[in-house]
Order: C-alpha cells, then structure tokens, then sequence
C-alpha cells in the first residue's frame, strides 16, 4: 500500500468543511422531499398531492420546494442515476468493447442500489407510465439520457457524437433498456431490476439472437 499523500494529510480549511456541511443538508432534504412526495402519492395518488401537502410533509416552505424542484413533475422525474451511470462507464477499461464496457458499467452502478432504492424506482417508473403529464417529461429525459450516453461512447471509441455508428449503438442499448424496465413493471418488480437489465444488455452484446 502507498504511503499518503501530503496533501491528503493536510486538514481541511474552514470553508471546505462548511461547503461539505450545506451539501449535505441540501443533499438531505433534497431526499426528504422526494421521499416524502412519494409516500403521499402513493396514499392519495399523484393528481390529489399538491406541492403545499409535499412541502408540509417535509418540514419545508413550497418556495423551498421549488428551489429544489422546478415542478412537482421534477420529484418524479429527477434522480441522480444517469450521472452515476456515466462516472461509472468513464471509469471501465479503455480496450473493452462498448456494449461490454456500457454492461458492466451498469452492473456496478445498480449494485449500489438498496432493495428500498429500487422499490423506488419502480413506483416512480408505475407513475411515469400512468400519469400522462409525467409521460411526457419521461420522453424529455430519455432525449437528455441518450444526448448524454451518446458522448460517452463518442469519447470512448474515438468517434463523432454524430456518427451513425454511435447514435445506433446508443439507441439499441436504450431500446433493451427501456424493454427490460417495462418487462420489470409488467412484473412488478418480481425480477430485480439489475438483474433484467443486465440479461437485456447480455442479450444485445450476443448479438440479439432468435
């Protein structure tokens, strides 16, 4: 094992240690809001919360809200998991193939995921479905996803973002994708969800045989 750096010995300024304190409680009530927006639409139904009741449950003012969610889409909609995803792929070895490097990628970023994580995830996949306004902000999301995986694989490979080669690798991998979590809804989440993700990835890397 390597001996520490100097600089990792050195004490953290003042206003380091208070940055990382109000990125926390922003982190946190971030959180607290999503959560708590979740619990109650899952009591009353989407349509019936207003972001008054959200915020109340929270402890927070709606202007508070809104500082963290432009709409009450946005609670639904917004997570943290596409920049995961594409920290982790940055990450992978430059010589593996993309559809393998873009697998295993996935395999590590969903393996953080706690089973209350996913029962999340699944809920706000069921309302993404169902409810249409949030159908609609699901399409935008899925155009910034494929904008941002679609420069990973250009980095990766060497290519132009443009190429036809990378948009349709991009857009097979987002098609097994979005089939699988499908497939997992359908289910009600009776298959993990890294697990159905990473048998759809599988399935394309070996070339979608019938």
């Amino acid at each position: 094992m390597s001996s520490p750096r100097r600089a990792d010995l050195a004490p953290r300024s003042p206003e380091c240690a208070v940055t990382s304190l109000r990125e926390r409680k922003k982190a946190k009530t971030r959180r607290t809001i999503q959560e708590q927006a979740l619990r109650l639409f899952a009591e009353q139904g989407y349509e019936a919360t207003t972001v008054e009741q959200i915020a109340e449950a929270s402890e927070v003012s709606p202007s508070t809200f809104f500082r963290y969610f432009p709409t009450k889409e946005d609670v639904v909609i917004q997570d943290d998991y596409d920049p995961l995803l594409m920290e982790t792929l940055k990450h992978q070895p430059p010589d593996l193939p993309p559809i393998r490097a873009i697998r295993l990628a996935f395999q590590e970023a969903l393996a953080q995921l706690s089973a209350e994580e996913q029962a999340q995830i699944l809920f706000r996949a069921k309302l993404s479905m169902s409810v249409p306004t949030l159908r609609a902000r699901t399409a935008d999301g899925l155009f910034a996803t494929i904008d941002m995986l679609t420069g990973a694989v250009a980095e990766r490979s060497g290519r132009d973002p443009g190429s036809p080669a990378v948009r349709a690798l991009v857009g097979a991998v987002m098609g097994v994708m979005f089939s699988a979590i499908f497939a997992w809804v359908e289910q009600d989440g009776a298959t993990p969800l890294p697990v159905i993700l990473d048998e759809a990835l599988g399935y394309l890397e070996s070339g979608l045989p019938i």
